[in-house]
């Protein structure tokens, strides 16, 4: 028993010792910039196109590609597509792997199993959870000035708001609106408007016929569907109706600052 315990022990040791150079090795695979980074998310595609080098990119998810699902779909046709999982993405070696309110314990052991970070960025409620974010992708990228940079350009689309602001009501597919509170509502403050609040954060034609004149902001996201097509509530000859794009708003990220400025430049803002 004896002997078995002491090659138990070395057995131990032993693993003990690899497990220690196994970490020393991924420790010093991640100094310094990564230089892979693969995205499983849309919303982290977008970020990623924002803040990276161009090199450092290795893959973004097949959403990106999608002219229907983002408006940054040329820029992101430069580099692979990934199915949005680690699998899809382990033969890349990406050593940064970067997503968006869809990790957890074992989306992170799988990315330390095949020598890459983890970072799970949560989908922002507000505009300011949209700014922690980009700060904590820069730092991960090491691309802090372009995030100082990106944070600023938010910073002065919020600060310009304009200082009266008129009820309206976004209107995305199947009826769904916003909260009067949020990142949503903030941005759209952010273009003169003022989100009203809806029971459930929905419109239905029947509180639209009830509702004072409004300014109806109307979401472009694949109006092509036929599950749109019946459920939008019609508009009203005394309501406004703008168009915005959709793709933009799925986010709530920096890629709508544009959008904002074009809203106010409809409104004659």
């Amino acid at each position: 028993m004896r002997g078995f315990g002491f090659v138990s022990a070395i057995k131990i040791a032993g693993g003990a010792l690899a497990l220690a150079i196994n970490v020393a090795g991924a420790a010093a695979a991640w100094a310094g910039p990564p230089a892979r980074v693969a995205s499983l998310n849309l919303c982290t595609d977008e970020l990623l196109l924002a803040l990276a080098a161009p090199g450092q990119i290795s893959s973004l998810t097949h959403l990106s590609h999608d002219r229907r699902e983002s408006a940054y779909w040329r820029m992101a046709g430069r580099y692979p597509a990934n199915s949005g999982t680690i699998l899809s993405v382990a033969k890349d070696k990406p050593d940064l792997i970067v997503t968006m309110g869809g990790g957890g314990r074992d989306s992170a052991g799988l990315a330390s199993a095949i020598g890459a970070r983890f970072v799970d960025l949560p989908f922002p409620a507000t505009v300011s959870d949209v700014e922690r974010g980009i700060a904590i992708l820069a730092g991960a990228l090491e691309r802090g000035r372009q995030g100082a940079a990106l944070k600023a350009k938010i910073s002065r689309t919020l600060v310009t708001t304009p200082p009266r602001l008129t009820d309206a009501v976004f209107i995305g597919s199947a009826g769904r609106s916003m909260a009067a509170s949020g990142a949503g509502a903030e941005w759209l403050a952010a273009a003169g408007y003022r989100q009203i609040a809806l029971p459930g954060d929905r419109i239905s034609r029947e509180t639209l016929l009830r509702a004072p004149p409004l300014t109806l902001v109307v979401s472009n996201y694949r109006t092509d569907q036929y599950s749109r097509s019946d459920l939008v509530p019609v508009s009203r000859p005394r309501d406004k109706r703008i168009v915005t794009d959709g793709r933009r708003w799925t986010c709530m990220g920096p890629s709508l600052v544009p959008e904002i400025l074009r809203l106010r430049r409809v409104a004659g803002r």
